[in-house]
């Protein structure tokens, strides 16, 4: 009975609207400013080619939903639709191919925020004077990315080269009322079209909220950081693997300080190929490494292309960017290994069992 889900639904609504905030109301007006914009790049380009010999392309009869101007629009719309261009980047099994290779141009294509600002944060994150932490910071960004900007220094007690990894302003504002804004539509949707629930719609807006606001506590990264040191260390995979030592004295939720690892990403082949006589005994080393932390670290790297995988000068594989990272409860592993069990031996009865302790059924 959908009448009788209604007051939930209204409850739901007015709820996540009040936590949004004045932001939201800010955020609708960019929104429509940016669907104006790139909906004038589209009309202008659809009156180019209307009259051509050609015709109008395929691709651009779709309109905005088209990959060129969905791309454009979401990176128009700023941090938190870049990164759900980059889910859909790396989501080939759920996305069309046209989609996923369009929106391979979500990465790193971030613009810098001035240093000016970044310094500002720093002063008030840190309550004392820079110059009495670091011996230097640079002002030019080692990289920017949608929600942080990242620069090279030297700590000044130590003189360890370090790069500090710092929040963007008013990124955890905006992710909150744009999560906010489309966890409702995804609500609506699945109201007005019951069918959609069985593709757990609303369940998977609710776990990218989660990640992309655990995403701006740097705090939580750090954790995450020494967890996987941790392990490495306790399966003595220390001269295969790394990842960097944290600086907690001059970290805080905003900001993150930790040494700086010196190599190539692996995507760099070419370097790669100068730096080690086998490459893919390198790629084999990252998985191993990465494979065996599903099963004995308190938490595996959920982000792992290889551009947060880098060789090092030293031979490891040094692991980067933790700000997305996965759990698997004992709970799942164990139905994980039943249904093993149960596929080798053809027993389907405890297979499904299996699968739905899992949760991989509806």
């Amino acid at each position: 009975d959908r009448a009788g889900e209604l007051p939930k639904l209204v409850e739901d609504l007015l709820q996540t609207s009040i936590s949004t905030g004045p932001r939201g109301a800010f955020r609708m007006a960019q929104g429509i400013q940016a669907l104006l914009g790139v909906g004038g790049e589209w009309l202008n380009d659809f009156s180019k080619t209307a009259n051509t010999s050609e015709g109008i392309p395929a691709q651009m009869r779709l309109g905005l939903l088209s990959p060129l101007y969905l791309r454009r629009l979401f990176e128009r719309m700023g941090a938190t639709y870049i990164k759900l261009g980059q889910f859909i980047a790396s989501a080939p099994t759920f996305f069309p191919a046209e989609y996923v290779e369009e929106f391979q141009n979500c990465f790193d294509r971030a613009p810098p925020v001035p240093y000016s600002e970044i310094e500002s944060i720093l002063h008030e994150e840190l309550q004392r004077p820079l110059d009495s932490v670091y011996e230097y910071i640079d002002p030019v960004p080692i990289a920017s990315a949608s929600i942080a900007q990242v620069h090279g220094a030297r700590l000044k007690s130590s003189q360890k080269d370090v790069v500090i990894k710092v929040l963007k302003p008013g990124i955890e504002d905006t992710l909150v009322a744009d999560l906010n804004f489309i966890y409702l539509v995804a609500r609506v949707l699945e109201f007005l079209s019951p069918e959609l629930e069985r593709t757990s719609l609303v369940a998977i807006i609710k776990d990218i909220k989660e990640s992309m606001l655990e995403e701006v506590d740097f705090r939580k990264e750090a954790v995450n950081m020494e967890a996987f040191q941790r392990y490495i260390e306790a399966m003595g995979f220390d001269r295969q693997a790394k990842s960097p030592f944290v600086y907690h004295h001059c970290s805080t939720k905003r900001v993150l300080t930790m040494e700086r690892l010196y190599g190539v990403p692996l995507t760099d082949l070419d370097s790669i190929r100068s730096l080690v006589p086998d490459p893919e005994l390198t790629l084999v080393t990252a998985l191993n490494v990465w494979f065996g932390s599903l099963i004995s670290c308190e938490s595996f790297h959920a982000d792992v292309h290889a551009g947060n995988l880098w060789l090092l000068r030293d031979g490891r594989v040094g692991f980067i960017d933790f700000g997305i990272v996965g759990r698997i409860s004992p709970r799942t592993w164990a139905a994980m290994e039943i249904f093993l069990a149960s596929f080798a031996t053809e027993d389907y009865n405890a297979m499904a069992s299996a699968l739905s302790e899992m949760g991989a059924t509806g």
